[in-house]
């Protein structure tokens, strides 16, 4: 008997992203699920996945999201840092890199639905030119940088208490 399997591009739609973050003051790693549009807190950053996709063992890149992360400064303003995919399998490609706390996308679990897409021809996905940069468009490098409103008042979730964890060295307490 044949099984069914998805086709080469179909992709399923998971509805929890799962994330490795890495506090640099401690050197602790911590793994953390987050479902599809809530937002946690990881120390100072806030973290909202979009969407978590994940593909048959046989597919590159398997597993890939689209992720919103915003951090808290000093004075408790607001700052989107990210918005982007990011691929479980390249780590290093688009995960989050900022001086106190490194995030990455390591999985997506949960999903059933199937998303049926038509296969991609080679010469499809090829790069198109890019075109001449338009000088008038260049942003001002003297402008102050932009700081967004923080959002909306959600619940936030926060993944361990980072900063005030015992450090575990495998000694016993």
């Amino acid at each position: 008997g044949l099984a069914a399997t998805p086709a080469l591009a179909d992709k399923i739609k998971n509805p929890i992203a799962v994330f490795a973050g890495l506090d640099k003051i401690t050197g602790r790693i911590f793994s953390f699920e987050v479902n599809i549009d809530e937002t946690v807190e990881f120390g100072t950053l806030q973290i909202t996945p979009r969407v978590c996709y994940s593909r048959p063992l046989t597919e590159q890149p398997r597993t890939d999201g689209f992720v919103e992360v915003g951090a808290l400064d000093e004075k408790q303003a607001y700052h989107s840092i990210f918005s982007g995919w990011m691929f479980a399998d390249s780590p290093g490609l688009h995960g989050i890199e900022d001086p106190v706390y490194d995030v990455w996308l390591t999985d997506c679990k949960g999903g059933k639905d199937i998303i049926k897409e038509k296969p991609v021809a080679a010469e499809a996905m090829a790069p198109e030119p890019a075109a001449a940069p338009d000088p008038a468009a260049a942003p001002d490098p003297n402008a102050p940088p932009t700081v967004l409103p923080k959002p909306k008042k959600k619940k936030l979730r926060k993944i361990p208490d980072v900063i005030n964890a015992p450090l575990d060295l495998g000694q016993p307490q």
